[in-house]
């Protein structure tokens, strides 16, 4: 379907059994995210809000619930944008076979942005911040956000929408010391298309003209989170995947998406910043309070009907998983024709997404020695952490099969191979005083922290254990070890208090160790968590604990550990040390009267009874 509108999107969803109408009144103050939990977490359809306390519109969420949900809206352009992006990674198909490509040319003349000189409903009112659904999400929130904003910006150098950028960064609306209905927070990270057109508007000495559309056709959603080159337009990805140009106008010198169902155009000056946050991100944390720029509000207009769509990020999964699973579909090879020799690549969402990556390469530097060892994939992997968002990756653990047997997304798998082969006195190296995810706490300061690649490569050097060493099960102060997976166990000691006294505790647990690294030559990896019951419970507790909470530099050490020409090694077990440390910001938890509170609407004769079942 080629949707003019989110409404009509929502209509078609309803009409194949995907929406349910909530008609009770819901609090956007955590009620309308925790309804929103519940049902992502249930596998449950899209929510339309019908009346939401204090605010006479309606808000949609969980329109991206799931991949085959978030497929379905795309049903009809899926393929060939798949297709297009395929042709671009190898435009000689496209010579040798144009009949066969004659619709993928069709398709690409939604590509082109449309202006409408036409007025169009979301210039129908003016309204204030205030009259929006000020829906907060967790209790520790700074306020009410934006949660799927299109945040457009101009080139100062090249203006016009060619060259615009279109990208999801957070908004807060209310709270802190914004100046109610004039200034709201706008909050964005490394690697943001947004801070080049700040930047060159900063040094022209002008402000930095900002229309954040919410609402519209679910292509512009979509267009905003994908990860295109720089200097490809959002808005031609959106016509393409919507199979409707992006129409849109000026008002005032500020760009207006005419199918959007809601715009805030502001400006931001240079050096202008209020504290924005805390807010519960999508690393199952909260992202604290930090200086950001401040958006003054010039106008914010609304259709008269119009739909206010949210989404709520925590813990993964959740619904932005879907995002990642559905450009992963998209754009198939791509990554692989952008970087030699990568084969596959998997950012791991049950980890936070950046914390962790997965990556399987070529290794063909040196077929004629008989010794294999890392060496193309340490070419890779560089090209990996030098790579528009990938270059956030904290952990990168990388290998090669030459059976084309091994996938990235099998993480068991995946890491028995690696840890099979992984020698850790050659193949573990870091990269200190770098760049992290602005969202992940685990380093120092905001932003900073360490890297580690784990590059894998040769004949099987070792079994993986399958149950615990006797060994693991008789240390002082480390108790309770449990195998998370075949050569990875996870043991507990007393909370972390400071980087000095956990130096103390490794080198004791190295001394009793170290006596055993012959028999412990099957259990590459120790983890020391708070909770070894948690950490070792499935996949997915370990994913999050072990590379949420561990910054790699500091919290990496290792049984008979060694610096040999500045390459770091040891002889026994590598240890993580996993434990939440002073300095690393709250999991977010939800309200536990706030919970009690929703359960009228899943009760009988509630809108959502029978949802869960």
């Amino acid at each position: 379907m080629n949707y003019s509108s989110l409404e009509e999107c929502l209509l078609d969803l309803e009409k194949h059994g995907h929406l349910v109408r909530i008609k009770e009144e819901v609090d956007p103050y955590l009620e309308m995210a925790a309804i929103h939990l519940k049902v992502y977490e249930a596998g449950g359809p899209t929510l339309l809000f019908e009346n939401v306390k204090g605010s006479r519109f309606r808000a949609a969420s969980n329109i991206f619930g799931s991949l085959e949900r978030s497929k379905f809206m795309f049903r009809d352009t899926f393929e060939i944008v798949q297709k297009i992006i395929e042709l671009k990674s190898d435009p000689v198909k496209a010579i040798k076979e144009p009949i066969k490509n004659f619709k993928v040319g069709l398709a690409a003349l939604h590509a082109l942005p449309l202006k409408n000189p036409v007025v169009k409903p979301v210039l129908d009112q003016e309204i204030n911040i205030s009259d929006l659904p000020l829906i907060q999400h967790w209790p520790m929130d700074g306020g009410a956000f934006v949660t799927l904003p299109q945040v457009y910006t101009e080139d100062y150098d090249k203006p016009g929408i060619m060259n615009a950028n279109l990208g999801m960064y957070r908004i807060q609306l209310t709270g802190n010391d914004y100046a109610s209905n004039k200034e709201i927070g706008l909050h964005y990270q490394l690697h943001r298309g947004i801070g080049v057109h700040q930047t060159k508007a900063d040094r022209a000495g002008v402000p930095l003209k900002v229309s954040c559309f919410v609402g519209g056709p679910p292509s512009h959603s979509l267009s905003a989170v994908m990860p295109l080159p720089e200097g490809i337009s959002e808005m031609t990805f959106a016509g393409l995947i919507g199979g409707r140009r992006f129409r849109y106008t000026y008002r005032d010198g500020f760009c207006i998406s005419t199918d959007a169902d809601f715009v805030i155009t502001g400006e931001v000056n240079a050096g202008e910043t209020k504290p924005e946050g805390p807010f519960g991100d999508h690393l199952g944390y909260y992202s604290l309070q930090h200086p950001f720029p401040l958006m003054k509000v010039h106008k914010v207009y609304a259709k008269k009907n119009a739909i206010w769509p949210f989404t709520v990020v925590g813990r993964p999964p959740q619904e932005d998983t879907s995002f990642g699973e559905l450009i992963h579909e998209l754009t198939g090879g791509a990554i692989r024709q952008e970087i030699p020799g990568l084969k596959e690549v998997h950012a791991v969402d049950a980890a936070g997404v950046h914390p962790l990556l997965l990556a399987i390469g070529s290794e063909r530097y040196t077929p004629y020695m008989p010794a294999k060892q890392p060496a193309e994939l340490l070419t890779i992997a560089n090209h990996i952490l030098g790579t528009g968002q990938l270059s956030l990756a904290k952990f990168l653990f990388i290998t090669a099969d030459d059976t084309d047997h091994l996938s990235t997304h099998n993480i068991p798998e995946f890491f028995a191979f690696m840890l099979e082969r992984i020698d850790l006195k050659r193949d573990i190296h870091f990269y200190t005083n770098t760049t992290i995810d602005t969202l992940d706490y685990s380093g120092s300061s905001l932003n900073s922290g360490s890297k580690v690649v784990f590059a894998a490569y040769g004949e099987i050097i070792r079994t993986l254990c399958k149950e615990v060493p006797q060994q693991l099960l008789e240390l002082h102060h480390f108790k309770n070890s449990v195998l998370v997976m075949p050569g990875v166990v996870v043991m507990q000691t007393s909370t972390f208090t400071t980087y000095e006294h956990a130096t103390f505790e490794m080198q004791q647990l190295d001394q009793q160790l170290m006596v055993h690294a012959d028999a412990l030559q099957s259990v590459p990896i120790i983890i020391v968590a708070d909770s070894s019951e948690f950490t070792g419970k499935n996949l997915r507790n370990f994913l999050w604990v072990t590379f949420t909470r561990c910054n790699p530099a500091n919290d990496i050490y290792g049984v008979g550990s060694f610096v040999k020409n500045k390459h770091w090694g040891c002889n026994g077990p590598l240890i993580i040390d996993a434990r939440i440390k002073p300095h690393h910001a709250p999991p977010v938890e939800t309200d536990s009267t706030v919970e009690k509170n929703i359960e009228r609407l899943f009760n009988k004769g509630g809108s959502l009874y029978g949802v869960l079942r």
